[in-house]
């Protein structure tokens, strides 16, 4: 029998006319059979630092008096084997030509998708994708990802790509840390400083994995995988 993976999905600075040049598109997994016990290693956390175990946990509210939360958050990604990231980092959105490849930004973004879960992915097992809710759209999204990722691995009965739903990150723990990861890349790319608590915790994952968050890691990085993104390496 094949394995289920759960894969949790954010995304900052993706609208193509939000006057922000880098796009981060990013992704917590973790086998399904563990993502139970996580959430509620994560509600615990949250209660050990005086939060409700409802507290929403998100890269904007960070903060010198939730800091050392944030930082636990953080170091039980890293403590946790069960726990994986990989993100997709766009440089600058402004070079994109989307009229030379016949394609408007809506189909980019998908590419862009795949081009971030494939390394995740494999024919062999089962995964179930959830995104974060962001607008009245993202249930025709959803729909589109799921069609573009299951024809892009030739899995048209939708036996690989099982699920991909639109969930409120208030709701799910996994998209919680996802936002924070990719907030935490978000930042570095768009070189922040202006909140030393987001750059204490951007030192925090720099030391933990061993990267600068700037440039693509090693294809089989398992732990904390990063891809640097360039417009001819969209097909590859």
């Amino acid at each position: 029998m094949p394995n289920i993976y759960n894969i949790y999905c954010d995304e900052s600075c993706h609208l193509e006319h939000d006057h922000l040049r880098v796009m981060i598109l990013g992704a917590v997994w973790c086998p399904q059979e563990s993502a139970k016990e996580i959430a509620q290693r994560m509600r615990e956390i949250k209660i050990r630092h005086g939060l409700p175990k409802n507290f929403e946990a998100k890269w904007t509210k960070v903060s010198p008096g939730k800091l050392q939360f944030y930082m636990d958050l953080i170091d039980y990604f890293f403590d946790n084997k069960d726990l994986h990231c990989r993100a997709l980092i766009v440089p600058d959105k402004s070079t994109l030509q989307h009229t030379a490849y016949s394609q408007s930004h809506d189909v980019w973004y998908y590419k862009m998708y795949f081009t971030m879960l494939k390394q995740i992915l494999s024919p062999s097992q089962v995964y179930h994708i959830y995104l974060d809710i962001k607008d009245t759209r993202s249930r025709e999204r959803t729909t589109k990802l799921h069609d573009v990722l299951c024809n892009s691995m030739y899995d048209f009965a939708k036996s690989v790509i099982g699920r991909v739903q639109v969930v409120r990150s208030h709701e799910i723990q996994q998209i919680q840390l996802t936002d924070i990861l990719v907030g935490v890349i978000s930042y570095v790319n768009r070189e922040l400083a202006g909140s030393p608590a987001k750059v204490a915790l951007v030192e925090r994952v720099k030391q933990r994995s061993g990267y600068s968050l700037r440039h693509s890691t090693l294809l089989k990085e398992e732990k904390f995988n990063v891809f640097r993104w360039r417009s001819s390496e969209v097909d590859e």
